[in-house]
């Protein structure tokens, strides 16, 4: 063969000695390094009962474990039920700055622009119309209260609820709620035990939507096929990790559509210690409860 018929090659940059010697230093010692993980996981954490106590502190030995696992060189980002607004603080409690966010149970995917200062951009909002299933709920709840988030981030309520961060917010009659498609309704009926609210629930028959009932007398409605998983697998994606290089943690009943995209991936799902016993089944694995530092635990036997 000719030299005008050989195949084309690529260009190959060839390093001095010296720096080639310190790129193989530095190599070498990243993998003796077990700070430095060889494979990096994304490691997304639930919120209000995860990371955070009643009172909002934050988890004993959280803030150190979050920091150590981002050191390594993981993926560490957020997955919960509240809106941006209920995020933000939490992140600056921590200290981190994700390149993405996951709000609203999935139906809200936010990413990064900058750090400083701090500020995301709605990246994949999910939407429905939610006049029917309102009127479903106050048929059985007239009592409740109400609250729906609008693809903006803007929020409309019925009635002011104590823990209810109400920044961008207004109070409106009940018939004003659902005007526009909203990403989240949340409803509470604080008179309510638990067991009763979860029956009427059920009886009511919320077939058009992706629902979750927590603790207390309360109900989280996303978009239908919606849930932290379905906004996690999209981050995956954008990030571009494997499948099975996922953990998530959690403690509600909201979490169990990351707990299933975890495991059916390969990846870890984790419960906290004090979830209620369907979570605890759902999960891979349990680690200890919100008070005593579960989180903290779990990262650091990465």
């Amino acid at each position: 063969m000719s030299h005008a018929q050989l195949p084309p090659i690529g260009e190959v940059e060839v390093a001095a000695p010296a720096e080639a010697a310190e790129k193989v230093e530095q190599a070498a010692h990243d993998a003796e390094d077990p700070r430095v993980a060889a494979m990096p996981l994304l490691i997304a954490l639930d919120l209000d009962g995860t990371v955070l106590l009643e009172d909002e502190t934050l988890s004993s030995g959280v803030f150190d474990a979050v920091a150590e696992a981002r050191e390594a060189g993981h993926e560490v980002m957020v997955a919960t039920g509240r809106s941006w607004e209920g995020t933000v603080d939490v992140l600056a409690l921590l200290q981190i700055a994700p390149e993405f966010v996951v709000c609203s149970n999935g139906a809200v995917v936010l990413k990064r622009v900058s750090i400083e200062p701090l500020e995301y951009e709605r990246f994949k909002v999910e939407t429905f119309d939610a006049t029917d299933v309102l009127q479903l709920l106050r048929a059985q709840l007239p009592d409740a209260h109400y609250l729906v988030e609008l693809a903006d981030g803007a929020r409309r309520y019925t009635d002011f609820l104590p823990d209810w961060k109400l920044e961008r917010t207004e109070k409106v009659l009940f018939e004003e709620l659902a005007t526009d498609h909203v990403c989240r309704v949340v409803v509470v009926a604080p008179d309510q035990h638990e067991k009763d609210f979860s029956a009427i629930v059920e009886s009511i028959g919320l077939h058009h939507v992706s629902y979750a009932v927590g603790f207390t007398a309360w109900l989280d409605i996303a978009p239908k096929d919606i849930d932290k998983g379905t906004g996690l697998e999209l981050v995956r994606t954008e990030l571009g990790i494997a499948p099975d290089h996922v953990m998530v943690i959690g403690d509600g009943r909201n979490d169990l559509g990351m707990f299933r995209w975890a495991l059916q991936n390969g990846g870890r799902a984790v419960a906290m210690r004090q979830a209620p016993q369907e979570v605890l089944d759902a999960a891979g694995e349990m680690t200890l409860s919100v008070e005593e530092g579960g989180v903290a635990a779990i990262l650091r036997s990465l």
